[in-house]
């Protein structure tokens, strides 16, 4: 049984042509947020008020990098070279860092995005490039991702500190990977399908699959997606199923 739990959401990736009018209505439930870097959405207006938000609600900030795919939200994948791929993270983490410590805050952890998140879950080879520029900008700052993956990996022969991430709002496949998003059913959007997942995650340590298996999930943080357009809702129901059960938020 769980006394806190650590939720966090993607925000900040709000544009002047692109609005996700419900995020400020986010941050009050949690208590992280992964901020955008630009690529593949958020703009320098857009991410600085999501970080004024972050602080004045006292919640950790994680970077949120991705591929340079604004076009497809950076969830298409992207093969680029070594080189490439570690400049395109320094300088989104970096310019991240940057603007939270101006604003008086401190960057936290990195938590990647999208297409980005699941290449460098699965590969051995990028998830150590991407956590080796990440321990070159601050070798204090944590890195957040699937259980058991290659960037624990990567993240555990560097020495960083590893955040285990569920998530709330996502299907789950038999392979302990997230469904498609081509696959109906991927993202969950009733408010008491969430909770009856996070139930299962927090009070069982399981969570079954679009197959009806079920599966052993360990995790010390719980993601809802800002741009699920029942975020609000969803994290409404949770609060209640927190308030019930006994559960504080709070970074673990």
């Amino acid at each position: 049984m769980w006394h806190a739990v650590d939720l966090n959401a993607d925000l900040g990736e709000s544009t002047r042509t692109k609005r996700f009018p419900h995020e400020a209505e986010i941050f009050p439930y949690l208590s992280s947020c992964n901020i955008a870097c630009g690529f593949h959405g958020g703009d320098p207006v857009y991410i600085e008020k999501a970080i004024r938000q972050a602080l004045k609600h006292g919640l950790r900030i994680g970077a949120h990098p991705s591929y340079p795919d604004r076009g497809n939200f950076g969830r298409m994948p992207m093969e680029l070279p070594e080189a490439e791929l570690q400049a395109m993270l320094r300088y989104q983490v970096s310019a991240l860092k940057g603007m939270v410590e101006s604003l008086g805050g401190q960057l936290s952890y990195v938590k990647p995005h999208g297409a980005l998140y699941h290449t460098l879950c699965r590969d051995e080879r990028q998830a150590q490039l991407a956590v080796a520029v990440f321990q070159s900008i601050d070798p204090n700052l944590q890195v957040m991702g699937l259980p058991d993956s290659a960037l624990t990996r990567a993240a555990s022969d560097t020495g960083l500190g590893y955040i285990r991430e569920g998530f709330a709002d996502r299907r789950y496949a038999p392979d302990g990977q997230l469904l498609s998003r081509k696959q109906s059913g991927a993202v969950l959007r009733d408010p008491a399908e969430v909770v009856e997942q996070v139930r299962q995650i927090l009070m069982e340590g399981m969570v079954t699959t679009n197959t009806g298996a079920r599966l052993r999930l360990q995790v010390d943080s719980l993601c809802i997606h800002g741009d699920n357009p029942m975020a609000v809702p969803i994290l409404q129901a949770l609060d209640h199923f927190f308030r019930q059960s006994g559960i504080q938020k709070g970074n673990l």
